[in-house]
């Protein structure tokens, strides 16, 4: 990929997270890029192919991530590092995490199924890990590794809305495990 086009596709994230998918128009990224909006076709076919390059960005990133968990530690402690990760690239990468997560909704065709596919992949790898704590006996036996999975994701994902460079994602990531893992029933400590 040439310097250009680089920049053309960290541009459409941004503008797309920033203004969303259909917010953000042709015009929009050649006034940022600073070309003709003619000139942009030069360097990328559509909308649609910027749109699909950022939230295959995301889901790489996303995948990176959890391909850094250990894979001997015990179930919480790949759960704690899987969380670390995910919200780590939210932090970081935060265009395209909320390119990934919000407006992956806008793709159409194969483009879509080739997206939506990749995000189921990366969803049963957290319900895979999930499932393997209840089989080795380290989360409880009624668990249901989907719902589990469904509920880190969906608190997880929606941390683009809200987290700030100044956020620790590690310690937030370490306090969601301790409130999942156990859980908000029980006995007050004291402080």
């Amino acid at each position: 990929m040439t310097q250009r086009r680089a920049e053309l596709a960290r541009t459409a994230a941004r503008l797309f997270a920033e203004r969303g998918f259909h917010g953000t128009s042709m015009g929009d990224l050649a006034e940022e890029m600073g070309v003709q909006k003619a000139s942009l076709y030069s360097l990328t076919g559509s909308k649609q192919e910027l749109l699909y390059e950022a939230v295959r960005a995301g889901a790489e990133a996303f995948h990176a991530a959890f391909d850094g968990v250990a894979e001997r530690a015990s179930a919480v402690e790949r759960i704690r590092q899987a969380l670390r990760g995910h919200l780590r690239v939210v932090a970081d990468q935060l265009a395209v995490a909320t390119v990934f997560i919000r407006e992956w909704r806008y793709l159409e065709g194969d483009l879509r199924d080739e997206f939506v596919a990749e995000r189921r992949r990366y969803e049963e790898r957290w319900r895979a890990l999930f499932r393997d704590g209840v089989e080795r006996g380290e989360l409880r036996t009624d668990l249901s590794p989907e719902d589990a999975a469904l509920l880190v994701l969906s608190a997880a994902n929606w941390a683009y809305t809200w987290l700030t460079p100044e956020t620790d994602t590690d310690a937030l990531a370490d306090r969601f495990v301790a409130i999942l893992v156990d859980g908000v029933r029980g006995y007050a400590t004291p402080e």
